[in-house]
């Protein structure tokens, strides 16, 4: 009887296994954008603080990437053509992400502007308002106020409005979140299951990162 049962139990679970996990199929889950992937394996999310869905998802970016494979490199573009506040201070925020990321504090400080923005409700009116909330979440204010606009931080917010715009010419960035594996696939968000989200977008990027 107990064997019935254990069989019973394990074929009543073989649904919710396949649900997450595959099979991913172009088209229905991700799109080939490229005819060659990077050099090394990468995933790169294009996303906004003021987009409501990324501050969704932020926890499952945050998950996947202390589970991706050795050697493979999660990077983070933050876009500034978003309707909700002046590109001059969606530039600010790409700065103080960057500059926090130099100084250990990356996961604070995204943490602390998307909740100013979505939790708190509150406007980035002016840059003193983003100095306030970075410096507020581990920043120090002489370090802020030193580095903020040097040169690697402005080197990288360029790179980062020109790969914005890149991707946006060629459509492949059309809305935020945008996931990209390998420079090649592009994941389709909408396709992903509803009940288990972190962990069919972990395994769609896991297996996009084995296809060559």
């Amino acid at each position: 009887m107990k064997k019935l049962l254990s069989f019973i139990l394990a074929f009543c679970l073989v649904p919710a296994a396949l649900a997450v996990g595959g099979p991913y199929e172009e088209g229905t889950h991700y799109e080939v954008i490229a005819e060659q992937g990077t050099a090394k394996p990468e995933v790169k999310e294009y996303f906004s603080f003021y987009c409501p869905h990324c501050f969704a998802f932020d926890p499952y970016v945050k998950s996947l990437e202390k589970s991706l494979p050795q050697g493979t490199v999660l990077k983070k573009y933050h876009v500034d053509f978003m309707g909700q506040a002046k590109q001059e201070i969606q530039t600010g925020l790409t700065q103080a992400m960057i500059l926090a990321k130099a100084k250990g504090k990356g996961d604070e400080v995204s943490k602390a502007i998307f909740e100013h923005i979505h939790v708190k409700h509150q406007p980035f009116a002016s840059a003193a308002d983003i100095r306030a909330v970075v410096v507020g979440a581990g920043i120090d204010e002489a370090i802020y106020d030193k580095e903020i606009n040097n040169f690697v931080v402005k080197s990288q917010t360029k790179l980062m409005q020109k790969s914005q715009a890149d991707a946006s010419k060629t459509k492949v960035l059309d809305s935020v979140p945008t996931f990209i594996v390998n420079g090649r696939y592009k994941i389709i968000n909408k396709a992903l299951d509803n009940a288990n989200t972190e962990q069919d977008f972990k395994a769609l990027v896991q297996h996009l990162l084995a296809k060559p």
